[in-house]
C-alpha cells in the first residue's frame, strides 16, 4: 500500500499530469486551450487564477446567478455545517423542512411536494420516475433538449453523440421539434393517457433556443387533453435567470413537476429538486422508500437552499435579470451587427440566459478563447456546438457591464483578425 506524502506544489503542469493520470485527458486538453489557467478563488462575479489574474464569470452554465459565494449563502451554509451538517435521515429534521417550504413559496400554486437531489441529472430521473408511477409509460422530449446524462436522463437527451456509446437506452422514447405544437398533439393523440412530456421553457444547452409565443400554454393544454403527464426541466432556467422565478411563469403553466438545480444551491452547494403537485406525487407519498438517496435533503444542502432563496429575494435578482439581460441583450446585439455581421447568424435570449450564433461551430470555440484573453469566461452549448452561451449573475455592477461589452467588442474585433490571418483550407 502506497503511503500518501506531502503534495508538491499546485503548479499548472503538475495539474495537468494529475487530470491526464487520474480524471481526463480530454478535459486537461481543453484547459491547455484557455492557456492552463488554474481557478483558485472566486468572489461575486469574479474568478482567480493561480498567477493572480481576475475573470469576469458570465459561464458556470447557469450556477451563479447571485455570484459566487453570496454573503447570505455563505452565512447560512457555515452556521449548519458548524452545528449539524450531515443527518441520519431517521429522525426529523427542520433545515429539509424549512428549505421545501421556502422552495415552495416561490413556485406556480399548486406544486407544493419536493424531493431534494444532488445534480439536475437526478432531479430529472426523479420526475421521469413519478410519470411512470403514474402510469404514464411513453416519454417525448424535444430535439435539442438537454436533461443530462444518467441513463434515464440521457434517453431524453436526444443527442446521438451522447447516447450512442451506452445504448439501449430506456424504451418508448419519442423526440419531437421543439416548438411544434402540432406534431406533439399527434403523438399525445396516438397513445392517450400514456405520454410523459418533458421539454425546457427555453432550451438552454439546445443554444437558448427560445419557443414560439403560446406554444408552452398550448402544451400544457394538449397535454391535459389527451391526459398526459408533464414535467417542466428549469434545472437551467429556473430562480429567476428569464427575469421571472421560472420559466413557467413567462406563460402562466403548471406542469405536474417542476424541476430546479443549478442556481438552487447558490453557487456554493450541490443541489436539485424536483417539485411536484400533491396528486402526481402520490406515489412517493405512499411509501417513503420507493425513491431515496442518501444525501437528499441533507442540512448543509437545505442551509444553502435557503440562503440561495433569501439572497435572491432580498437583492431583488429576478428583477435585476430583467433589467441586466435588457443592458446585455442590446449591447451584444449592437456589438455584433458593427463588428462581426458576417459571422453571426443570430442573437438570442431571454434574461440572463444570452446566446450568440456563430456561422460555423469552429467560429464558436475561437470566440470563446477570444473572450478569455480578454478577462471574460462564457460557454459553449453542448447540444449546440455553433453557439456562445451568457449565463452572467444577476449582481453586475454598472462598471461590470461595462467590462463584458468592452472585452466582448475587443474578443469580436481579433476574432476577425484571427480569420485574416487564418491560412485558407484551415
Amino acid at each position: 500500500m502506497s503511503v500518501i506524502t506531502e503534495a508538491p506544489p499546485d503548479t499548472e503542469q503538475e495539474i495537468l499530469r494529475l487530470y491526464r493520470a487520474h480524471l481526463s485527458k480530454g478535459r486537461a486538453t481543453l484547459a491547455e486551450l484557455f492557456g492552463s489557467h488554474m481557478e483558485v478563488a472566486s468572489e461575486g462575479a469574479w474568478l482567480t487564477t493561480a498567477d493572480g489574474e481576475r475573470f469576469l464569470n458570465c459561464g458556470g452554465y447557469g450556477v451563479f446567478l447571485m455570484g459566487a459565494r453570496h454573503p447570505a449563502v455563505i452565512e447560512s451554509v457555515q452556521r449548519q455545517l458548524h452545528t449539524h451538517p450531515v443527518a441520519s435521515r431517521i429522525l426529523l429534521e427542520p433545515t429539509a423542512a424549512r428549505a421545501a417550504e421556502a422552495l415552495c413559496s416561490v413556485m406556480p400554486p399548486g406544486l407544493d411536494r419536493v424531493h431534494f437531489a444532488l445534480s439536475g441529472a437526478e432531479a430529472v430521473e426523479t420526475g421521469l420516475k413519478l410519470a411512470r408511477a403514474n402510469g404514464r409509460k411513453h416519454t417525448v422530449s424535444m430535439d435539442r433538449g438537454y436533461h443530462g446524462k444518467t441513463l434515464g436522463a440521457l434517453s431524453v437527451t436526444a443527442k446521438d453523440v451522447y447516447q450512442r456509446p451506452f445504448r439501449p437506452l430506456l424504451p418508448g422514447v419519442t423526440h419531437l421539434p421543439f416548438g411544434d405544437a402540432d406534431a406533439l398533439e399527434a403523438e399525445l393523440a396516438a397513445h392517450p393517457g400514456e405520454v410523459c412530456v418533458i421539454l425546457e421553457p427555453i432550451q438552454g444547452e439546445g443554444g437558448v433556443i427560445i419557443p414560439p409565443p403560446g406554444y408552452l400554454r398550448r402544451v400544457e393544454e394538449l397535454v391535459r387533453e389527451y391526459d398526459g403527464f408533464l414535467v417542466l426541466d428549469e434545472v437551467q432556467t429556473g430562480m429567476g435567470r428569464l427575469g421571472e422565478w421560472w420559466g413557467a411563469d413567462l406563460e402562466g403553466i403548471r406542469p405536474d413537476v417542476l424541476l430546479v438545480g443549478k442556481a438552487l444551491g447558490g453557487g456554493v452547494v450541490p443541489v436539485s429538486a424536483a417539485v411536484a403537485t400533491r396528486e402526481a406525487f402520490k406515489p412517493f407519498d405512499k411509501d417513503p422508500f420507493v425513491h431515496t438517496a442518501t444525501f437528499s435533503g441533507q442540512p448543509l444542502l437545505m442551509a444553502g437552499v435557503l440562503g440561495a432563496i433569501r439572497a435572491i429575494q432580498e437583492d431583488r435578482l429576478v428583477s435585476k435579470a430583467v433589467e441586466l439581460g435588457a443592458i446585455l441583450l442590446d449591447g451584444v446585439t449592437e456589438i455584433v451587427n458593427r463588428t462581426i455581421p458576417d459571422l453571426v447568424v443570430e442573437v438570442r435570449g431571454q434574461g440572463l440566459l444570452i446566446g450568440l450564433e456563430l456561422v460555423e461551430a469552429g467560429l464558436a470555440g475561437e470566440l470563446l478563447i477570444e473572450l478569455f484573453n480578454n478577462g471574460v469566461v462564457g460557454n459553449h452549448s453542448m447540444n449546440a456546438s455553433s453557439v456562445v452561451r451568457f449565463t452572467p449573475p444577476a449582481i453586475l455592477s454598472p462598471s461590470e457591464v461595462r467590462f463584458f461589452l468592452v472585452a466582448f467588442e475587443r474578443a469580436t474585433r481579433d476574432l476577425v483578425a484571427r480569420q485574416t490571418t487564418m491560412p485558407e483550407g484551415r
